[in-house]
């Protein structure tokens, strides 16, 4: 069981999952976690993260809210969907690019991996080798020639050029204390495709900005976005919150729990008969009451 967090209160805290399937046991902690931090006078909102529109899909937003509301959670009214913000999302695009703090990359994963072999040392981020660089040698000219020719390509930050305008950033996590940004573990991030003016990266600092989050609670397996996310903030003048990076919730062979894990999704634990209760209790939180915005 994974305990849950001490309660300070007060926060402006999010949930935010993506409508691509049930929610599970996982994201009941994650939710519960975020609005515990919201209590005693802080607001608990909800986001719905639905850029890939190729899987989201209307009824599992159904479910979410119905699922929550079985939970007995309570969100402010005002629910963000990013679906309805690509307008913001490109136009802070558009200033980055403006800036020449981004790049169009052609290349295919193809290409990239067949790159990346090639290399006698391929630098290495935390979930494996980094982008090689290709697109961001190529010249203005050739940029535009291609970029008018309509051909497939995604917006990459150059995070060396990047880090140079705002250097010796720190963020505050709660649980892992000061940290120094360090954005380039992650290398020249996608920040938006042809086909979807945004990525998670980029969606994610704007909203929660738009939003007012003062806590922003999730997984310890997006710790290391954050040091990137940290520089977006700066480059487009948001304000910083704190982050609480919490453990994930595994199931009996340890593996982090996932969509796939239908067993432990909230309709198949309500379909076995297990109350509210008994299901916040499973997820680490027995003696949480029902939260709320502001109770």
């Amino acid at each position: 069981m994974i305990p849950p967090p001490p309660s300070t209160g007060g926060e402006t805290s999010r949930f935010a999952p993506s409508p691509t399937g049930r929610l599970h046991l996982g994201h009941v902690y994650a939710a519960l976690f975020a609005a515990e931090a919201a209590r005693q006078g802080g607001r608990f909102l909800l986001r719905i993260e639905d850029i890939d529109l190729g899987r989201c899909r209307s009824e599992f937003e159904t479910a979410i809210y119905e699922d929550l509301a079985w939970l007995e959670l309570e969100w402010d009214p005002l629910v963000l969907r990013q679906s309805e913000r690509f307008a913001v999302y490109g136009a802070a695009l558009r200033r980055l690019e403006e800036r020449e703090l981004v790049y169009p990359c052609f290349c295919t994963r193809k290409e990239i991996a067949a790159e990346i072999a090639g290399a006698a040392a391929a630098p290495q981020g935390p979930d494996g080798p980094l982008y090689p660089g290709t697109c961001r040698h190529r010249s203005a000219a050739e940029r535009r020639r291609r970029l008018a020719e309509g051909q497939p390509h995604a917006w990459r930050l150059d995070v060396a050029r990047a880090s140079a305008e705002a250097p010796s950033l720190t963020w505050h996590d709660r649980d892992a204390g000061r940290q120094e940004a360090r954005p380039e573990r992650l290398g020249d991030v996608v920040l938006a495709r042809k086909e979807v003016p945004t990525s998670y990266h980029l969606a994610v600092v704007l909203d929660d900005a738009a939003q007012g989050v003062s806590l922003v609670t999730r997984g310890t397996d997006l710790f290391q976005a954050t040091h990137l996310h940290r520089l977006l903030q700066a480059l487009l003048d948001l304000p910083v919150p704190e982050w609480h990076h919490h453990r994930l919730m595994t199931d009996a062979e340890g593996r982090r729990l996932a969509k796939r894990d239908a067993a432990l999704s909230l309709a198949a634990l309500r379909e076995a008969g297990r109350s509210p209760a008994e299901v916040r209790a499973l997820a680490g939180f027995p003696d949480v009451p029902s939260a709320s915005t502001g109770s």
